[in-house]
């Protein structure tokens, strides 16, 4: 499955993919076949860029257009 965000977040962060794939440990190459859909993506990677770049998992994955996370202030 590909996930276009996934590009388009390192885009966004002026990030090349060797710079994301180090973040998550992996090489380039594997990591462009993340971006290409050619490679499932492990959870833990999902959530490891969903911290990295603050957005959720569902962002990234298409299931919500909110970029954003919103976090409940506890008191």
């Amino acid at each position: 499955m590909k996930f276009k965000r996934l590009k388009d977040l390192r885009e966004d962060n002026d990030l090349f993919q060797k710079q994301v794939a180090q973040v998550l440990g992996i090489s380039q190459q594997y990591y462009s076949e993340y971006e290409k859909g050619n490679r499932t993506i492990p959870i833990s990677h999902l959530i490891t860029l969903a911290k990295y770049y603050g957005t959720s998992i569902d962002y990234i994955v298409g299931l919500s257009d909110n970029k954003n996370i919103n976090k409940k202030k506890t008191s």
